[in-house]
Formats: C-alpha cells, structure tokens, sequence
C-alpha cells in the first residue's frame, strides 16, 4: 500500500512565480487552458473520443496533451496497485500534472475512469474557475461489457478481478458535468464534434 502523500510544510519550499505566465502562454498559443477531465466506465469510449478530440484540435492549430489512464501507469504511477488508496493517489498525480500541463497553456485531456466524485473534486479544486471541465462519456454499463475490448469485465464476472467498476465497485457518476456525451447513442465523430462546440462557447478556442 502507497503511504498517503502529506502536504509539504518544509518553510523552506516556496513557489516561484516567473516572468514568462501563464497568460503569456495561452496568449502565445492562442487558446484559453483547460483540463478536459473524461471519466465514464471501462470501455465507456472515453480514451477513443479524447484521441479523436485532440486530433482534431491539432488539425485545428491548436496545444494539446492528452494523459491516458493506461500509459501513466508506466511511468508516473507505475508503483501504485488498485486499492483505493493507490487510486486516490493516482488521481491526484494525474490532477498535478495536468494542472502543470494547463499552466504551459495546454489544452489538457485526460482518461481517466476516476469513479469517485470526490477524487474528481480533488483536480477540480487544484484549478481556477472554469478550468476544469467535467465530460461524462455516458455509456451504458451494457454496452461497454459489450464492447469489452480488453476483456475485463469478462473477468470481473468470472471473479478473476476484484473491485471491478460498475462489477463490485461503485462508479459515482457525474452530476453536473460541463460536458455529457450520450456515447451510447451517438458516432464518434458526433460526440467530438459537442466537444468543440463547448470549448467554442466557453471561448477556449476560437
């Protein structure tokens, strides 16, 4: 088990403000920061439409990165397990960095199934108002153990995985999220274009 991560009360530690800004770097690229936060069950689609989302805002000339639930746990979190503790403490690893990508003036997305409001507050609570965007990829438990396309929930079902999402494990889901894609019902390309249409009205891009 991970030890819980403690505030740093070290007086020595200080932040260090910069000449070059935020501000600076948002102005530079064009766009306004934000943290796309996509969280929905395990084959919700939520990697596939953030991929086909940033695509589209690179095609669009826009700064993006997009964080992935798999890929962090090569590198950033590779010693954090499944326990709620590792799963708190890989959300707000996750939260950290993307409020430092956002601070370079990205436009941040990430894939997360992050199940638990609370954990979502967490990274809400890291950036200023408006800069956290909630997208629920609403896809319904049915169809995502349809889908299944690691075979988890075959899994799950078969006991060979505890504590499984929407199995044996709760998933809180959102409710107000800044964003909520019917992924059950619409293509892939229909739910990128809702999220454009959102960035645009909230004047993130142009």
């Amino acid at each position: 088990m991970t030890a819980a991560v403690q505030p740093h009360d070290d007086e020595n530690v200080v932040w260090h403000s910069h000449q070059t800004d935020k501000a600076f770097r948002a102005k530079q690229k064009k766009q306004k920061p934000c943290v796309m936060w996509f969280t929905g069950l395990s084959g919700a689609g939520k990697s596939t439409v953030a991929g086909a989302l940033e695509s589209r805002l690179a095609e669009l000339g826009h700064h993006t990165y997009l964080l992935d639930g798999d890929n962090v746990r090569h590198g950033l979190c590779r010693d954090l397990g499944f326990s709620t503790e590792d799963r708190r403490e890989n959300i707000r690893r996750i939260g950290e960095v993307a409020k430092l990508m956002a601070d370079a003036g990205l436009i941040v997305l990430s894939a997360f199934i992050s199940p638990h409001r609370q954990e979502r507050q967490l990274v809400r609570d890291l950036l200023p108002e408006g800069e956290f965007l909630e997208v629920f990829v609403d896809t319904p438990l049915a169809e995502c153990e349809k889908r299944d396309p690691k075979g988890l929930y075959k899994k799950a079902r078969a006991g060979e995985i505890k504590q499984f999402t929407g199995i044996d494990s709760e998933y809180q889901a959102p409710e107000l999220p800044e964003i909520h894609l019917q992924a059950g019902e619409a293509s892939v390309a229909e739910l990128v274009e809702l999220c454009l249409e959102s960035l645009k009205q909230r004047q993130i891009i142009r």
